[in-house]
């Protein structure tokens, strides 16, 4: 690492001549490699965008030049050459460096962006400001994957830069043909006809941007020509680089599926895993099921935005290809073409993760809901996920979707019930339903000790002093709850409502008997189940009071799930110190405040 060492920023870097770039390359390798296998994280896009980003360091003064990296998961090398190497011994651990840009980190991450699409508005808006402000003498650059331009809102941005006031803007296209898998449509199909030259004019020059390339994005010396080139012409411009994504490394230039898209922590010399785990995840329990109801019903379709793996639907499009849709990254559409679906008979099922629903709320509003379609939304990693960071933690669907009238919302507490309850929401035809589910090993099987109107009673001890409404995965916890209440001779039901929109009437029934009604769940509190079902007690007349335990309205930083799980305050021990509390203050109950072990 003797150049890597070496290096002192930007100034050092332009001082090295061809035979030293290349070497210096190849150290970056190594490192992401040693690092990326240690930690877990994004290996295959980064490897891939070794020598691009050497030659945007050489080209281009960052933070004064403005580089604005789409989806960000392709910022590691950035990171190295702006002096934060020595954080890759923490990557995506709690306190440590994040997998993607983080102004908290450096000056030189403009945007915090980890959702696709987005880099060309912000690199628009970034230069019609230095145009209004008559700043001349530094470029904004937007690197975009092919990928990310499968999106809609890319194609907004291309249209309005396109047709805006003449300003520095270089677009560096990163075509290495895959977002998570490969990239499909025809934006794929046109970019394939420019890399191979047998089109003239493209695309771009037929909106009227200027357009330089295919160049090879491994040459670092053709791509500083290159991006000179686009500098100088003062104008939007789109160099369009072609790279190899997962380049330089075995494992994940040998796999075809995804090129080492994410890995989790492996040995480099196998390239396996070092702790794989014997637990099904929830989103192989999903795959599963999803297969054997596409068996039973023709008339299943499933439909997935770039990520045909990550939610569990790559045994289903083995078996039924041709009732499998993957629409890219565009989640807008992907939602509004499932209306349609369900208009001509089919029954369509939208599997995302929870952070990209948040992208298509108007689609799944107006074009779903309100039309009382027949689709099943199926949200894979809700509630935090952890090690992605603030973007990616799917803490926002329960407050923003339970809104949306017609709506019904299930939430399975382990693998049984999310077998079970995927099978309701395909079989329901009067409207829209949504199933949610945690990322990573499906909790051990809760099995109910009795039901009671349609909802799971988990346990039921001592008086009627306490109503714990448990929303999903955090099962777990609740029943922790009840045990740390039950040691006070504190007395609790512990429900699963499994349904959690509509509130169920008869809950309001159980919980008027109760003292207390406390949620939990791994959602938001702002707008969350425990937020419905307060205002369903007040609707029904029920004087019960309520406490609502989830996530605090902030963006929370990355680490693991189980660490960001207690920074939120949702632990068995946390929680029922607070119901202690809670009970001594508002409630004619005895009950002693000390405090509770492990408790904050």
């Amino acid at each position: 690492m003797a150049l890597l060492d070496a290096l002192d920023g930007q100034a050092r870097l332009r001082r090295m001549d061809t035979e030293e770039l290349d070497a210096l390359a190849g150290e970056i390798r190594a490192f992401l490699i040693d690092r990326v296998s240690r930690s877990g994280g994004h290996l295959g896009p980064n490897l891939g965008v070794v020598e691009l980003t050497i030659a945007l360091h050489r080209v281009f003064d960052s933070p004064r030049d403005r580089l604005v990296w789409d989806t960000g998961h392709q910022s590691y090398v950035h990171k190295i050459l702006t002096g934060r190497r020595a954080g890759f011994d923490r990557l995506r651990q709690q306190g440590g460096l994040s997998g993607y840009p983080s102004q908290a980190e450096s000056e030189h991450d403009l945007v915090e962006n980890s959702h696709a699409s987005t880099s060309l508005s912000y690199a628009d808006g970034l230069a019609r400001a230095d145009a209004y402000r008559d700043v001349r003498d530094r470029a904004v650059v937007a690197i975009i994957g092919d990928g990310a331009l499968t999106g809609g809102m890319a194609w907004e941005a291309l249209n309005n830069i396109a047709g805006g006031p003449e300003r520095g803007l270089v677009i560096v296209l990163n075509d290495n043909t895959r977002s998570y898998a490969p990239t499909i449509g025809g934006v794929a199909d046109h970019l394939a006809v420019l890399r191979e030259g047998r089109s003239w004019p493209g695309v771009f020059e037929q909106l009227g941007l200027s357009y330089l390339g295919p160049v090879d994005g491994h040459d670092i010396g053709a791509m500083e020509a290159e991006l000179i080139r686009a500098r100088e012409l003062g104008g939007p411009v789109v160099v369009h680089v072609v790279t190899e994504k997962g380049r330089g490394f075995t494992h994940t230039e040998g796999n075809e599926l995804d090129r080492g898209h994410a890995v989790r922590p492996m040995d480099p010399a196998s390239g396996a895993p070092l702790a794989a785990s014997a637990a099904r995840s929830y989103t192989a329990v999903f795959g599963e099921e999803i297969t054997k109801l596409a068996a039973a019903r023709p008339d299943l379709v499933a439909i997935t935005a770039a990520m045909l793996e990550p939610v569990g639907l790559l045994e289903m499009g083995r078996r039924f290809p041709g009732r499998v849709i993957d629409v890219g990254i565009a989640e807008q559409h992907a939602v509004t073409m499932a209306a349609g679906l369900s208009m001509g008979g089919m029954h369509p099922v939208v599997a995302i993760y929870a952070t990209f629903v948040n992208r298509a709320f108007d689609q799944l509003l107006m074009d779903v809901a309100l039309h009382r379609r027949a689709v099943t939304f199926v949200l894979d990693r809700s509630g935090v996920t952890g090690d992605d960071g603030p973007s990616h933690n799917g803490m926002w669907d329960l407050s923003i979707l339970q809104v949306v009238p017609g709506l019904r919302i299930a939430a399975p507490r382990d693998a049984a019930r999310l077998a079970e309850l995927l099978a309701e929401a395909v079989a329901w035809e009067q409207g829209p339903t949504l199933v949610r589910f945690a990322k990573g090993a499906a909790e051990p099987d809760i099995p109910a000790a009795t039901t009671f109107g349609g909802m799971d009673v988990l346990r039921r001890s001592g008086s009627l002093d306490v109503l714990v409404v448990s929303v999903g995965a955090l099962a777990g916890v609740a029943l922790g709850v009840s045990d740390t209440l039950r040691e006070r001779g504190i007395g609790t039901t512990v429900i699963d409502p499994r349904w959690v929109t509509p509130v169920n009437p008869v809950l309001c029934d159980v919980a008027r008997r109760h003292r207390l009604v406390i949620t939990i769940e791994d959602n938001s509190r702002a707008g969350g189940v425990g937020s419905t079902i307060a205002q369903a007690l007040q609707d029904a007349g029920v004087g019960t009071p309520l406490r609502a335990f989830g996530i605090p309205r902030r963006f929370l930083e990355h680490g693991r799930r189980s660490d960001v799980l207690a920074g939120c305050g949702l632990t068995a021990p946390d929680i029922a110190l607070a119901v202690v509390e809670e009970l001594a203050e508002r409630v004619d109950v005895h009950v002693p405040v000390e405090r509770i072990e492990g408790g904050r």
